[in-house]
């Protein structure tokens, strides 16, 4: 079996056999096929795509280039989430001690922020103290403890993604949908939870852009998980407006325990609320998606999801004293509230420019290596569709340095749009992929 050969068959739209597959992802992964041909290979993909059975394969095969876990020995079952990211996506927070709360364990592994979407690492080191660089043997003695926990990929969980992804990022090759479904389902797979919900957004603030380009991507991570024995929901959802208010990570923390208190943004309680039902169904607590969400929604009126939370962070080293009074969270020196200079309704407020703008005062990274400042971020006080009048609060700047509060404020202006015409809210969700 040759590297150029089947380089050549998938160029032409040929079907790659479970063997080719493995063969050049082993080969590509031990260093014995260069660069060059799993570029040319990734670009032939790109173009000609895969079936289902080939992705299947490769995810398989990706999966099987680490360590795997098997949570059975600690867990009967455990369910987790994913989010292709988004702005003020904070929905970890708040569904896994809601999960938890109603009986259910999540292990969740997950990473950190790149560019202009946070990562949920990102926002738990707000906390002082809370680790996330658990070992294994730590991560599984929490999650048979406290039936939850929330930790860095410390362990080698399908390397042949992490090498694989690096080269796509410099070869135009990200976008290859099969590639995207592979790389996501391989780690999922790896890190041992038998039933995951996807939470898949689309809009101008998430890679996809479309509903169209979403539901292919959507049934295509379904149906991994079924060939892999796996039980997946995936949830379309918009991300053309932040999901809650908070875009920062101290300023999410502080609205995700608002939340676990009861409150919170209404919007973003219901998200949380729909992703954590479909896991409480997926798990079998629940026959019908209706009774979940109201099991969902009382673990946060009753406070168990609350308590839940304080738990995890105690258990990873964070700082409750802070959970209890997250006015102790970071905090930015400069702090500015901009107000709408005319009445009509918000037509739009463009998330990925929110994102990019919360990243360039320092909330974000460009680059892995770069530091983060917990305490910067936005507040945006409306939503699509509210009426606004002359001299209500628009949005709140919280910065630590004068240069980027300016050049935050006009960037989210032009980030606003409003008409006279009466605007309808966004969908929190669009279509929901299933077994």
């Amino acid at each position: 079996m040759r590297a150029v050969n089947i380089i050549i068959k998938k160029r032409d739209g040929g079907e790659l056999s479970r063997e080719e597959i493995t063969f050049f992802l082993e080969g590509f992964t031990r260093g014995e096929i260069p660069d060059y041909q799993a570029a040319a290979w990734a670009m032939a993909v790109l173009f000609r795509g895969m079936t289902a059975r080939e992705t299947a394969d490769l995810t398989r095969v990706i999966a099987a280039s680490g360590a795997q876990l098997d949570l059975s020995s600690v867990v009967p079952i455990a369910v987790d989430k994913h989010s292709t990211g988004g702005v003020g996506d904070k929905t970890t927070l708040v569904v896994q001690p809601v999960v938890a709360a109603c009986g259910v364990p999540v292990a969740k592994m997950t990473g950190r922020g790149l560019g202009f979407t946070g990562g949920t690492l990102d926002k738990m080191e707000s906390i002082p103290g809370f680790r996330v660089d658990l070992t294994t043997e730590q991560f599984l003695d929490q999650l048979g403890r406290i039936g939850m926990v929330l930790s860095s990929q410390t362990i080698d969980l399908a390397p042949a993604d992490g090498k694989l992804y690096a080269l796509r990022d410099v070869t135009g090759t990200v976008p290859s949908i099969p590639l995207i479904a592979s790389s996501v389902m391989s780690k999922k797979i790896a890190a041992g939870a038998q039933a995951i919900v996807l939470d898949v957004k689309v809009g101008v603030g998430a890679f996809m852009q479309t509903i169209d380009e979403a539901v292919v991507l959507s049934e295509m991570m379904v149906d991994i998980g079924r060939h892999a024995d796996r039980c997946v929901v995936a949830l379309i959802s918009d991300m053309n407006q932040p999901l809650g208010h908070a875009v920062g990570n101290a300023l999410e923390v502080r609205e995700a325990i608002e939340t676990l208190h009861g409150d919170g943004p209404p919007d973003f309680r219901q998200h949380c609320l729909e992703v954590a039902g479909h896991m409480l169904v997926l798990a079998g607590q629940s026959e019908g998606l209706r009774h979940a969400v109201e099991m969902a929604s009382k673990s946060l009126d009753r406070g168990t999801a609350y308590e839940k939370f304080v738990e995890l962070v105690d258990a990873q080293g964070g700082d409750v004293s802070v959970v209890e009074e997250p006015g102790r969270l970071p905090r930015a020196q400069l702090v500015e509230t901009v107000v709408a200079s005319q009445t009509g309704a918000v037509a739009a407020i463009n998330a990925r420019e929110v994102g990019l703008t919360a990243m360039e005062l320092g909330a974000g990274r460009a680059g892995k290596g770069d530091t983060i400042d917990h305490a910067v971020g936005v507040v945006i006080h409306c939503k699509v569709g509210d009426r606004v009048d002359r001299g209500d609060a628009l949005f709140t700047v919280h910065a630590n340095k004068a240069d980027q509060r300016d050049m935050a404020v006009q960037r989210l202006l032009q980030a606003f749009k409003f008409t006279d015409s009466e605007i309808e809210p966004l969908p929190l969700f669009y279509q929901t992929i299933g077994p």
